[in-house]
């Protein structure tokens, strides 16, 4: 283990992130914004690069491009986020204020994945 042991809890999060895609398809599909085509194709794809970015944080010389592509991904959801927010059926009746404050949390994330570039 030479990295840290946050970078790993880092690295878990987004494994187990990225197998819930696959364990409940159904959740990410329906907060992806009706402007992307595909949304099946999507929620997989994003699936399978949460897992692999995350596996990337565990190894030493590819660390700097799980958190990149990490953050890219945090840069991409995004609109997600947003679409979460605007849509009452994307929003899984969550109350506003935690819809909200799941953006600027989006931006504590970025800032948590550069710190490991």
């Amino acid at each position: 283990m030479d990295l840290p042991w946050h970078l790993y809890l880092m690295a878990f999060l987004y494994i187990l992130a990225g197998l819930n895609h696959f364990r409940n398809p159904k959740m990410y599909v329906r907060i992806i914004p009706p402007y992307f085509p595909n949304p099946k194709l999507l929620n997989i794809l994003s699936g399978l690069a949460e897992i692999c970015f995350g596996l990337l944080l565990c190894l030493p010389d590819y660390s700097t491009y799980g958190a990149c592509g990490i953050i890219f991904l945090l840069i991409v959801f995004l609109p997600a986020h947003i679409h979460m927010l605007q849509d009452r059926k994307a929003s899984f009746g969550l109350p506003k204020w935690v819809l909200i404050l799941r953006i600027p949390l989006q931006f504590l994330l970025i800032y948590w994945a550069y710190l490991y570039i």
